[in-house]
């Protein structure tokens, strides 16, 4: 009997892990990662809760040992991505029924089992597949993605408590629908905590989903799957199916009961992907939701006033974490020419004690890049700029693919503020640099707003508080998540609500309420405990002089 208000646990931030050495957990992870390097597993689809085999695979390797196989993953094809349609739309009947409460009850007790038994295994995962070090797989695979649940699950009872006045007589309820067919997710490679946001989001406010994972890392994708399989998701909420996207696409834009896109990739494709829907418009039986997190060029700037050290460890951290592969990644810096030389002393120390190799090593701070295709594109960038007039290398440039896809962490100091790696994406462990004279800042805020067509992170290093208001004001425009003397990367769920506008997205801020209110349809429904009865209303009845008058009227009338 469903006699209760429940209220759902406080949520709080996952605690970070150090792995410090003699550490039980780092003992723990580094048995796991040996488990799992010493197995092969097969990647299916996953289709209404069904593990389905194509015999079409692709080769799983790591990024940092492409000699390594993982495994194998099947990939779907046009069948299977209409039977995966169709699961999410037979599972939806019962999932959006499913009491709220219980629908929370599955995600809190996925993270409960990543924060317990399962953190090796994502962490571990994602160091295989990811080419992440310890660190950045515990802040992602674990710590965000534990994050993600318990606060979605804080925010969906935040939504469906807020609830109209009830005049008199009446009772106003709003109940917050999923929306009318089914949500597709797609997937980025580069966090194992987006890749499990972008489908669960969505399945927790009631809709079904079809998911497809990028397929640089099915191997994460596979775990995630089987963590919330584990967690009790009942089959056909969410499908996933490995496959070639514009395959994939094709077919799920194609269907009328298409309700919603959750994106994370380039900005490139997620334009394609909303002219696709601009021209099925008239097919669909409800206008979708399309919400996107696209690409960035983000920027760190530093006035004259701002501490040397913290600025190079920004640059340090924000640029080459993770190989620059973080949509957030400072890819453009700022520098006053009066400051210059004591940031380029120091960012040059701290670039010389990185070390460069394998995850498996907890030593070594700088991995591996995702895939064949990113090494050779942004390769290409540093080949390009050897070669530039106006352009220096001063750290880093050199690179080798003979055993992973390993690019030294690349520092590029130009003389033109618009020469193209100061303006394009790319995506990987280079960092450009322009030395702007002191007196010129002002024009140099204009030209750091102007530079990029995107606005998705930024940082500011400054002491002068009039110069942090100043130059928070001007750029207002410029960054979703704009940071004061700190790194432009590392959001923290509930803490920093994440995404930007311009070429970098919608804006719909993972990591709070706002994304969540996307994948819901409010009904407004009022009720009436004791409707009138006549059509009559007070005010077109006739009042006491208008009764006289029309009673004189009449017998004079009568009369004649």
């Amino acid at each position: 009997m469903n006699n209760l208000i429940a209220h759902t646990p406080p949520p709080w931030n996952e605690p970070v892990r150090t792995y410090a050495p003699g550490s039980p957990e780092r003992a723990a992870l580094r048995k796991r990662l040996q488990e799992l390097r010493n197995q092969e597993i097969e990647v299916p689809a996953f289709i209404g809760g069904r593990e389905i085999r194509t015999g079409n695979t692709i080769t799983m390797h790591p990024p940092h040992d492409h000699r390594h196989v993982l495994g194998v993953a099947h990939q779907c094809g046009a069948a299977e991505i209409r039977q995966a349609i169709e699961a999410a739309l037979q599972a939806r009947h019962d999932w959006m029924r499913m009491p709220w409460q219980d629908r929370a009850a599955i995600f809190l007790k996925a993270a409960e089992l990543l924060a317990g038994p399962w953190r090796d295994t994502l962490n571990a995962a994602a160091m295989l597949a990811h080419s992440k070090n310890v660190h950045q797989a515990e802040i992602d695979a674990a710590c965000e993605l534990i994050d993600f649940f318990r606060f979605n699950v804080h925010y969906m009872e935040q939504i469906y408590r807020d609830q109209p006045r009830s005049a008199p007589g009446t009772w106003n309820r709003m109940q917050y629908r999923p929306l009318e067919g089914f949500v597709f997710a797609v997937t980025p490679f580069n966090f194992v905590s987006i890749q499990g946001n972008l489908p669960t989001a969505p399945a927790l406010m009631g809709n079904t989903v079809v998911w497809k994972p990028a397929s640089s890392t099915l191997y994460t994708a596979y775990f995630t799957y089987k963590l919330l399989e584990e967690a009790g998701l009942p089959p056909g909420v969410i499908n996933m199916i490995p496959g070639p996207g514009s395959l994939v696409g094709q077919h799920v834009f194609a269907s009328p009961h298409f309700s919603g896109l959750h994106f994370t990739g380039s900005t490139a494709t997620f334009q394609h992907m909303w002219r696709t829907i601009g021209q099925n418009i008239a097919g669909y039986r409800a206008y979708p939701r399309i919400v996107g997190e696209t690409g960035g060029k983000d920027f760190i700037l530093a006035h004259p006033s701002a501490d040397t050290q913290a600025v190079a460890t920004a640059i340090v951290r924000g640029g080459f974490e993770y190989q620059g592969q973080k949509c957030s990644a400072a890819s453009r810096i700022y520098l006053p020419r009066s400051r210059w030389p004591e940031i380029e002393r120091e960012l040059l120390s701290q670039l010389g004690e990185l070390k460069m190799g394998p995850p498996e090593d907890f030593t070594n701070f700088i991995n591996a890049v995702i895939d064949r295709k990113a090494f050779e594109s942004i390769t290409a960038y540093i080949d390009e700029a050897r070669q530039a007039p106006g352009v220096r290398v001063l750290a880093g440039g050199n690179y080798s693919d003979e055993t992973g896809y390993f690019i030294e962490p690349t520092v590029l100091l130009v003389d033109d503020p618009q020469y193209r790696t100061m303006c394009e994406e790319i995506f990987g462990p280079v960092v450009s640099i322009y030395v702007y004279p002191d007196q010129k800042w002002d024009e140099t805020l204009t030209l750091l707003d102007e530079t990029s067509p995107y606005a998705l992170t930024g940082a500011l290093f400054a002491r002068d508080r009039r110069v942090i208001a100043e130059a928070t004001d001007r750029l207002v425009d410029n960054a979703g998540n704009f940071y004061i003397n700190d790194k432009p990367t590392g959001a923290v769920v509930s803490q920093q609500p994440f995404g930007g506008a311009r070429a970098s997205g919608t804006n719909d801020k993972a990591g709070s309420y706002l994304n969540l209110i996307r994948w819901v349809s409010a009904r407004a429904i009022k009720e009436t405990f004791d409707p009138p009865k006549h059509f009559a209303y007070p005010f077109h009845q006739p009042d006491a002089a208008d009764a006289r008058s029309e009673a004189m009227e009449h017998a004079s009338a009568e009369r004649l």
